[in-house]
């Protein structure tokens, strides 16, 4: 978008995609694709096969049957193991030049074009859908057409030379594009814009606020303080290295937020002012946990401990001359870009940006615990002069 391109977004809805996995398959792929064998293997053989399950109705508990398929859900080795087994899937889609990401069993679609190469992008991810399904099918997993969701992310003031698609065909389901989707908890809009996202946190963090309120009178400070963390503040954290960048009027509706969960553990008056009451609790404001989301994100890029995904957008800043600041080799590259509503908005821009703006001992921390320690210390000061 920020090169006036748009975006066909796929996003694929497997049905029961953990309990439908081939064991004899899966092992089969963990030897021939990772190298495992030997007692690694064995292992995971055993943890996989010879399981059972039961069911227990009104008391009375069947017997048990055998299980040829799937991994157990909420263990640590099930998302691993789904992600090894569907391996072969990144390379069928990429065969076709389509783009994707893929969290477990969360896997997104999409292929950038001109506006009037749209019809023909819709054609290259209808056909490479096609693949997939089949692809799916021999591999017992199924592909839930009618929870599939598609976007045509694009400026609003995109045209079109050629009447604008309104639909993407999966299978013999018509797909309408959607005005927004959510995607592993964060609402996207076609648009780009944050204003939906904003409004759901907003929402549901007030829901829960409510529900506290309630109870608020029966409760010390610290308890308080402490379901407002894991219930309202955990709403407000999520993600939200996404918001960098976005207009202030939107920050301003989660500070809000924010500053009603602060006044609720102090038991202060509506009116009061929330400053002092978040400098109290040791609550860095909505802007500044922004930033040090980024910042570590940064740091941990530098320390090694960042994924090949998050790797790949920065760049460790290379002077074309010698410079006397050449010696600082914790300075990322902020790369050119062509809109400031969209180009500067992305997190190969906005984390470079903050993280050069750190002052020289921050960046060259030596543990993700003094880092940290110094970074929340300089952004209490920046944000509460």
């Amino acid at each position: 978008m920020n090169g006036s391109d748009v975006s066909v977004l796929i996003l694929l809805d497997l049905s029961a995609a953990f309990d439908t996995i081939d064991h004899v398959t899966l092992l089969h792929r963990l030897q021939t694709l990772y190298g495992i064998s030997g007692p690694p293997l064995a292992w995971l053989e055993s943890y996989l096969i010879g399981r059972t399950q039961a069911v227990l109705v009104d008391g009375q508990m069947s017997a048990p049957a055998p299980l040829s398929f799937g991994v157990p859900q909420g263990s640590v080795l099930g998302p691993i193991l789904f992600i090894m087994y569907t391996k072969p899937l990144s390379t069928l889609i990429q065969n076709h030049s389509v783009l994707n990401q893929s969290f477990a069993d969360d896997t997104q679609l999409y292929k950038p074009s001109p506006p009037a190469e749209t019809h023909s992008a819709i054609q290259t991810i209808q056909t490479c859908i096609t693949d997939v399904k089949s692809w799916m099918v021999d591999n017992k997993l199924k592909l839930n057409d009618d929870k599939t969701e598609v976007l045509l992310c694009k400026k609003k003031n995109t045209t079109f030379p050629s009447p604008q698609p309104v639909s993407v065909q999966i299978g013999n389901t018509d797909i309408l594009f959607s005005p927004s989707a959510r995607n592993l908890g964060f609402t996207l809009s076609s648009d780009m814009t944050l204003n939906k996202h904003i409004s759901l946190v907003c929402r549901a963090a007030y829901f829960e606020l409510r529900k506290i309120s309630t109870i608020r009178h029966t409760l010390s400070s610290q308890t308080t303080n402490t379901l407002v963390c894991a219930f309202v503040l955990s709403k407000l954290d999520y993600c939200n290295s996404l918001l960098s960048g976005c207009p202030l009027y939107l920050l301003h509706k989660l500070q809000k937020v924010q500053n009603s969960a602060a006044r609720l553990i102090l038991k202060a008056r509506k009116r009061d002012h929330a400053t002092p009451l978040l400098h109290t609790l040791h609550w860095l404001p909505i802007q500044a946990r922004i930033d040090y989301k980024l910042s570590t994100l940064c740091f941990n890029f530098f320390s090694g401990s960042s994924p090949a995904y998050f790797s790949e957008l920065l760049t460790v800043y290379s002077p074309a001359r010698q410079l006397r600041a050449s010696s600082d080799c914790r300075i990322l590259t902020i790369p050119h870009t062509k809109t400031k509503t969209y180009g500067q908005r992305t997190f190969t821009f906005c984390a470079p940006t903050q993280w050069n703006s750190l002052p020289f001992h921050i960046r060259h921390s030596q543990t993700p615990q003094a880092f940290k320690r110094a970074l929340k210390t300089h952004l209490f000061k920046k944000y509460n002069p």
